[in-house]
């Protein structure tokens, strides 16, 4: 009976050996399976092209006569780019209406059914500000889709980086909420979208519209995989972006809110950015960078008070660029947000699209 029990042990002992083993060995392959799909590609080609992605029914959203985010802002900036001959050497990419399990991944299914029912009577303004007409919900889709497209070029090697010239706006849009002319926030969706479709892991957000992005800061508060940096006039719309606001929980840290006041120069925002927002990053070391690009900080814009000139665009996206070089590969994603006078946003568009293509290319 001792010679039966001693065999069972020994046998037992190898077998739980061998469970042990065989365990090692199929996690080791499922981590090499996961680090396979799970790390972004480093290496990319270096003589890729920047991206335009542009819908013409951008221009069917919308919000009543005398609004300052009408379809002419898209316009004249498609008009400036033919006119410079900028337009002709972007790889344009024509994109599809998000599927709303992607815009799900940030906003509520009762948000998305009220903007659907907002268009079904249109108009329907939700505040003074944010009116919606009978597309603007799938205006808005097509927005997040342009993201979503922007991001797979990208990340998928076929563009060097990319400019979504894309109407509403979003980065003032919360989970249940439409405010500030923003249905949706499409580069919170996209940020999500990177992260589930591409398994990026840290994402950096740059925001330099002139109002503080507090749909974005509040999607990403807790989060300690999205760095969420914001330049932005204080005070004024929509009264959040304190220096004190800096994330909670997991996330304490991973906002970083720069207020400024009226008249803030090229020279100072350029400032901060050197400041702030490099040391910011390089601690965080970013795989991919995307920006709210609001173009309303102009010195010409009316609906606030900083000072900056297309030089100051142009700077902004030569640091930010050059932290995605040191971090991501050169990966930066950049939506348009902002900018109202129409003129001054063309232009200031036309230099930033020209830093993209040019600032760091390979001839």
């Amino acid at each position: 009976m001792s010679r039966t029990i001693e065999s069972f042990n020994r046998l037992s002992m190898h077998m739980r050996t061998a469970a042990r083993r065989l365990g090692a060995a199929i996690a080791a392959l499922s981590l090499l399976a996961w680090e396979s799909q799970a790390r972004p590609v480093v290496d990319r080609p270096a003589n890729l092209s920047t991206a335009l992605v542009y819908h013409p029914d951008y221009l069917l959203h919308d919000p009543g006569p005398g609004h300052p985010e009408r379809r002419e802002r898209l316009q004249a900036i498609m008009a400036h780019l033919e006119a410079t001959g900028l337009l002709e050497q972007l790889v344009r990419i024509e994109p599809k209406a998000a599927e709303e399990r992607w815009i799900e991944t940030v906003h509520s299914r009762a948000h998305l059914q009220r903007l659907r029912d907002a268009a079904a009577v249109a108009p329907y303004a939700f505040d003074a500000d944010t009116v919606v007409s009978a597309h603007s919900y799938r205006a808005a889709r097509l927005a997040t889709g342009g993201m979503l497209a922007a991001i797979d070029a990208v990340m998928g090697s076929r563009a060097r980086n990319a400019f979504v010239a894309a109407r509403p706006p979003g980065h003032h849009a919360l989970p249940d909420r439409a405010m500030g002319f923003c249905l949706i926030n499409h580069i919170a969706i996209a940020a999500r979208y990177a992260q589930r479709q591409h398994a990026v892991e840290r994402l950096l957000i740059v925001d330099w519209d002139v109002h503080h992005g507090n749909g974005t800061q509040a999607i990403f508060y807790s989060d300690p995989s999205v760095l969420y940096f914001s330049v932005h006039q204080s005070p004024h719309y929509p009264g959040t972006g304190s220096s004190l606001e800096t994330g909670e929980g997991a996330g304490v840290g991973t906002t970083v809110n720069v207020p400024l006041p009226i008249g803030t120069s090229d020279d100072a925002i350029v400032h901060v950015f050197e400041q702030r927002l490099v040391p910011a990053a390089n601690a965080f070391e970013p795989q991919l960078v995307l920006i709210t690009a609001g173009f309303d900080a102009h010195r010409d814009d009316p609906l606030a008070g900083f000072e900056l000139t297309e030089a100051g665009y142009q700077a902004m996206t030569r640091i930010v660029m050059d932290v995605a070089a040191r971090h991501a590969s050169g990966r930066v994603v950049s939506l348009l947000e902002g900018g109202y006078a129409l003129d001054a946003l063309a232009r200031s568009v036309a230099a930033h699209v020209r830093t993209l293509m040019t600032h760091g290319a390979i001839d």
